[in-house]
């Protein structure tokens, strides 16, 4: 087995982990597990309240990335505004396919799945799963905006504001 190569990671840069969304490197630490001295990100998510350690030489096989660009961002917020796709498949196939999006950890995907389950004013009610699943992504969304502009009350308005004008 060949050793990945070493991600580029330092203590306070803000990461995105697939399956959990934005969080901040707190630091870089070395603990032994049966046996073995292994090397760790330690992770902090503010929002969920949750550390994590990853082993600094999985960390890219996981799929722990960098945060978006600023072009990324801009993508998925045009992404926001297409017209949403919705299949004829069935409820659970569909929804096993968002959160298979949501935890993709790719901005874009994310995109779609918001773009996918918004309902404006006018249209029917959603379902209890479908906004638990548009919450999530909508959450994940905005999280990452924020993290790239600084800003999270102006990355929440920015991204409502696609979204509204895109029901008008």
């Amino acid at each position: 087995m060949t050793k990945s190569k070493k991600p580029e990671f330092r203590p306070n840069d803000y990461v995105v982990y697939p399956a959990h969304g934005v969080g901040k490197i707190v630091s870089i630490e070395e603990q032994e597990v049966a046996g073995f001295k292994l090397e760790l990100f330690v992770i902090s998510f503010e929002k969920d309240k949750m550390t994590l350690r990853v082993p600094t030489n999985k960390a890219t096989e996981v799929g722990m990335r960098s945060l978006s660009s600023p072009d990324v961002i801009e993508k998925a917020l045009k992404t926001l505004k297409g017209k949403a796709r919705v299949k004829r498949a069935m409820w659970s196939r569909r929804a096993q396919e968002y959160e298979q999006k949501i935890n993709s950890g790719d901005l874009i995907s994310i995109a779609e799945v918001v773009r996918d389950l918004h309902r404006s004013d006018d249209q029917r009610e959603q379902s209890y799963s479908e906004r638990q699943l548009y919450e999530a992504a909508l959450e994940r969304l905005t999280r990452e905006v924020a993290a790239v502009s600084g800003d999270e009350a102006e990355a929440a308005r920015q991204v409502d504001a696609v979204l509204t004008s895109r029901a008008a």
